[in-house]
């Protein structure tokens, strides 16, 4: 890690892209993995919009432990190493794939969600707003919290299949990768599109980017480093700085 510890030294502006792997540190199923989100029937319908129009139940029900049961997780040494070389003047942002709101928990200052975020809902019909906590309580007595104004489900600012990204949080995320002399790629396989390509536009524009993620990358031949280990990055952060 030497090599990457002098490089966060002399980078003036350095952005984070975090993915799933971040969270899987912390215990948090990887929503594609073995035990994720994405192995329960009726998987391909929770986080589709048509269907959530239909029947928002399936979306709470498939999501009332591994989205809901977030409040029970606290970051993990990644986030914090993070939080670590932002006060530190290296990282000026970060850029996550991440609905967990472990980034925000941890400490980080500035933080573009592109898939959205659980951390906002709003009224399906209304647009009345509640917040994270909010929707916790309300899930304690109820299967699918519905708006007091107008009987509307609540649906997360998350990304569901057939929406567009959210974009100012898309665009702050590219103006960051444009300004940014390194990038850090931290537990994502980059495989997920549009969001997977905003790394590379920090080569573009003549920066350079480090890979850190357990498997393979289609990104990993334009990449000046690559490690497997988000938890050695971790603990040589944490020492160095």
């Amino acid at each position: 890690m030497k090599r990457l510890i002098d490089r966060l030294r002399s980078s003036g502006s350095a952005a984070v892209f975090t993915g799933a792997g971040v969270s899987t540190l912390c215990g948090i199923p990887d929503f594609r993995g073995p035990q994720g989100l994405y192995r329960q029937p009726d998987a391909e319908r929770i986080f589709d919009i048509d269907w959530f129009r239909q029947d928002p139940a399936i979306y709470y029900r498939g999501c009332r432990e591994l989205v809901y049961g977030l409040r029970g997780y606290e970051p993990g040494p990644v986030h914090h190493a993070i939080v670590r070389l932002e006060h530190a003047g290296v990282v000026k942002g970060v850029i996550t794939q991440n609905i967990d709101m472990l980034h925000q928990k941890a400490g980080s200052g500035k933080v573009y969600e592109v898939h959205g975020s659980g951390l906002i809902h709003r009224c399906f019909h209304c647009g009345r707003v509640k917040t994270f906590d909010e929707i916790c309580v309300m899930l304690e007595s109820v299967d699918v919290p519905r708006c007091e104004a107008c009987g509307g489900p609540f649906k997360p600012d998350i990304t569901f299949f057939g929406e567009a990204l959210p974009q100012d949080a898309f665009n702050g995320a590219v103006s960051l990768a444009q300004a940014a002399d390194l990038m850090l790629v931290l537990g994502s396989s980059l495989t997920v599109q549009p969001a997977a390509s905003i790394p590379a536009i920090t080569v573009h524009y003549g920066g350079a980017m480090v890979i850190i993620n357990a498997q393979p990358t289609p990104f990993d031949a334009i990449a000046t480093l690559r490690y497997p280990d988000l938890q050695a990055f971790a603990d040589a952060v944490l020492e160095a700085f």
